[in-house]
């Protein structure tokens, strides 16, 4: 949920192939976005673009290779209300002590393709920072959002959801990836 208007995707991007869990763009920390002008918004477009063509409901610009702190997301709620944003230097914020619980859902990232395993994350969750304007902006929800909101946050610091994972599930992980491998080649999507 934003305080702000809804959020209208752009449209018109070109589909780009999704970076894989293991190239360098993945494990770093992004750099900040400092300028919004047209190359932003094009990359934006992209990433949504991918997104949908991916059927996922969130990208970051690292997925795609670009070494830049923004996401994007078309996401529903607990309610099944769809929810769209783009974020750029996103910071999260989560609850704490007796306010935080934990959900163990499944998840899994469109850099992962085909691997899905249960992992703890908070159950709601807020992120603050820049439209592609550079204008504030806020989005807070629960359940699947809460977890996409984290996901692509994490995304931006160099976390992929496989290091919050134990050793025996990233094997699971792995497992399921390299069983799916064929439907999922290294240019998917943009195939």
């Amino acid at each position: 949920m934003s305080d702000a208007e809804p959020t209208v995707l752009p449209a018109g991007g070109t589909i780009r192939p999704i970076t894989r869990w293991g190239e360098a763009v993945m494990h770093r920390p992004a750099r900040p976005v400092t300028t919004f002008d047209a190359n932003l918004h094009s990359l934006v477009a992209d990433m949504v673009a991918t997104m949908y063509a991916a059927d996922g409901v969130g990208l970051a610009a690292c997925q795609i290779g670009e070494d830049l702190a923004v996401f994007v997301f078309d996401c529903p709620d607990d309610d099944d209300v769809s929810h769209q944003g783009v974020v750029c230097n996103p910071v999260l914020h989560l609850p704490e002590g007796r306010d935080r619980k934990l959900d163990d859902d499944d998840e899994g990232c469109l850099s992962y393709p085909g691997a899905f395993v249960a992992c703890a994350r908070p159950d709601y969750a807020r992120v603050t920072g820049l439209d592609i304007h550079g204008e504030p902006v806020e989005f807070s929800g629960t359940g699947l959002l809460a977890r996409c909101l984290q996901h692509e946050t994490d995304h931006t610091t160099g976390m992929v959801f496989g290091d919050r994972l134990s050793s025996r599930l990233r094997k699971k992980l792995q497992k399921q990836m390299e069983a799916e491998m064929d439907s999922y080649p290294l240019s998917w999507p943009a195939e």
